[in-house]
């Protein structure tokens, strides 16, 4: 009888009419009670899954900046997704081959992706591949087009504000 309450099944007489042709011999008063017990005893509480922002920002931060209880719901929902959990490590090896400059292991981060299942990253591997030798510069050496970016930036600004003022 609970198998037919958890599909939803919460009529007592439909019930009961149900279960005397399979041999059930008590009386409808007892499949009443039993069910309007069922009604009003409270509910196991489940946890609510995170939302996905959420599950995104633990998987972008470093593992040791969250919280325990993070590092706990975060480790169940990887265990629950290979997929996401595959993701995660990928993630993480580049944002480390990306803060500590090392370039170098771009190639073996690359060839990593291409074993996995994940559309998504093999897209992202294929842009890569096109300007390989220029993302691994980006990614080693010591010079960036910083300055050069926030000058471009300043004159398309100003240029949007000229022609505010001109119209």
């Amino acid at each position: 009888m609970d198998d037919r309450w958890n599909e939803g099944r919460t009529n007592a007489w439909k019930l009961w009419e149900e279960i005397v042709p399979l041999g059930y011999k008590g009386s409808y008063g007892i499949v009443s009670a039993y069910i309007r017990k069922k009604r009003t005893s409270p509910r196991p509480v489940t946890a609510q899954p995170p939302a996905p922002r959420v599950v995104t920002r633990w998987i972008l931060s470093r593992p040791e900046s969250l919280t325990e209880v993070e590092q706990i719901r975060l480790k169940a929902v990887l265990a629950d997704c290979p997929a996401l959990d595959a993701l995660t490590g990928h993630v993480r090896s580049f944002a480390q081959i990306l803060t500590e400059r090392q370039g170098e292991r771009l190639p073996e981060w690359l060839d990593a992706v291409r074993q996995d299942d994940l559309p998504s990253l093999h897209t992202l591997a294929a842009g890569i591949d096109r300007d390989r030798d220029a993302v691994i510069a980006g990614f080693t050496l010591p010079w960036n087009s910083g300055v050069v970016e926030g000058h471009v930036n300043r004159i398309i600004l100003w240029n949007q504000q000229c022609q505010v003022v001109c119209l």
